[in-house]
């Protein structure tokens, strides 16, 4: 006579089993993504870009200095002004750096903020720059996000 086994051996998972691990992997995607935190880093990233664009802009000003006997753009103001952008049609109430980029002697192209236009005047980069009573150029980039200020005097 035959005996039935009342356990067959079935192979797979319950649904329940699927259910709890398709919860935990959701649990644990929220915290990775919670970590990394994509806005700051994409905020972060800009921020560096700007810091270095800073940077550039002011050593491309001081070379020009430098090649004509300590003489500056003459555009450049005391009072905090946007850097024009390059090849405007017109560069009215910013700061013209032509000649920074005049046959790509100091820079090929001025630099533009990477929020731009959001961050920008219709003609101007994102950046602005003064010179101070002693002659001393300070640029600075007003859109760092995340509280962070950018500026560079030399």
């Amino acid at each position: 006579m035959l005996k039935f086994n009342k356990h067959t051996n079935q192979k797979g998972f319950t649904l329940l089993e699927v259910l709890l691990v398709v919860a935990i992997i959701s649990i644990l995607a929220g915290i990775v993504i919670i970590a990394i935190n994509p806005g700051k880093q994409l905020g972060d990233s800009r921020n560096t870009q700007r810091q270095a664009d800073v940077s550039t802009i002011l050593n491309a000003v001081y070379q020009y200095s430098v090649d004509n006997n300590g003489v500056l753009p003459p555009s450049i103001t005391v009072t905090s002004t946007e850097v024009c952008l390059t090849g405007a049609a017109s560069c009215t109430g910013l700061v013209d750096l032509s000649a920074l980029t005049t046959a790509e002697k100091y820079l090929t192209a001025l630099p533009k903020d990477p929020q731009c236009p959001t961050n920008c005047a219709a003609t101007g980069v994102g950046y602005r720059m003064l010179k101070s009573a002693n002659g001393r150029i300070t640029v600075s980039a007003p859109g760092a996000e995340q509280g962070k200020t950018i500026s560079v005097t030399r």
